[in-house]
């Protein structure tokens, strides 16, 4: 398949609020969460900074694939919101992640392929239909300041670049690889928004009673409105401690299934702090963690156990 074709009617470009060398885009309309967010910026546990990073690994990681870029290029993470960005030079976006409304100078384009933006032209990516994060990815990454050797927003602790908003200019850096348009990829590549989500027993799973972890594996859960970026709150059954004992502070790793007090998990995400309290008693596989990133408030979720190598 070759480039998307563009719609014959374009814009002009509107003026700058403030201008940064390379090419630029411009945010002309933003709702909901929409944040920066690239590969994310490990090693810093130490010093209490979490990696944070793109919530959907995943779907982040093909955005970069299919506009030429590497893992660390950063996007634009849409957490059931809406942006319109109009192009100041020609650029290659490609939108990933949860399946939302797109349209190229009003024209419906299609997720998941590379879109042409010439000069002026409008792109709109709206709320998503299902799911809960969508990728904006261009060419080149969004070339905010780096902090701690990542562009990423952690909404936990405030590190990272501020959300974009209306009137924001954002400079985009140079192009480093080639689009991929030859690419014939369903829908929903890997959201798998209804299959169960796969957990091995974790650090602190004989600090509950021995069926805690059936419980775990055998019920219902949905996800909850206190839900983020640092975690996944979920409304379930409880999970009965053995040991009531207070539990110093510990590592959390992200995919980290801490059980506070009341007895219903918390799943940590990509802003999760680097220590928590309370102990943990299991944890997902990592492309499960983004799996989990995708649902939303009300959905149900499910987990399989998974023990040996």
């Amino acid at each position: 398949m070759g480039p998307v074709a563009r719609p014959a009617r374009a814009r002009a470009a509107r003026g700058l609020r403030a201008v940064r060398g390379g090419a630029l885009i411009e945010v002309v309309h933003v709702a909901g969460l929409v944040t920066v967010q690239d590969s994310g910026r490990p090693g810093y546990g130490r010093w209490g900074v979490s990696p944070s990073g793109a919530a959907d690994r995943s779907s982040h990681l093909l955005g970069a694939r299919l506009v030429g870029n590497d893992g660390c290029a950063a996007t634009l993470e849409l957490t059931l919101g809406e942006v319109t960005l109009v192009a100041h030079e020609r650029h290659i976006v490609a939108v990933t992640g949860a399946p939302a409304p797109i349209t190229l100078d009003g024209a419906p384009m299609p997720s998941l392929r590379p879109l042409v933006l010439q000069p002026g032209h409008e792109l709109r990516v709206g709320r998503a239909t299902h799911g809960l994060r969508t990728y904006v990815s261009v060419a080149g990454g969004v070339d905010v300041p780096r902090i701690l050797g990542s562009r990423s927003t952690d909404t936990l602790s405030g590190i990272g670049p501020p959300r974009p908003q209306v009137g924001d200019v954002l400079a985009v850096g140079a192009p480093t690889g080639r689009p991929v348009w030859d690419v014939d990829l369903p829908a929903e590549p890997h959201l798998g928004l209804a299959g169960s989500l796969a957990v091995r027993p974790g650090p602190r799973a004989d600090w509950f009673e021995p069926q805690a972890l059936r419980v775990l594996t055998g019920s219902d859960y949905e996800v909850t409105p206190d839900s983020n970026r640092v975690g996944a709150r979920l409304h379930g059954p409880a999970l009965v401690r053995r040991v009531s004992r207070e539990l110093p502070p510990e590592g959390i790793v992200r995919g980290a299934v801490q059980v506070p007090a009341g007895g219903e998990p918390l799943v940590f995400l990509a802003d999760h702090p680097v220590t928590g309290g309370y102990p943990v008693i299991g944890v997902l596989a990592p492309s499960d963690v983004d799996r989990l990133a995708q649902r939303r408030p009300g959905d149900v979720v499910r987990f399989r156990l998974v023990t040996g190598g």
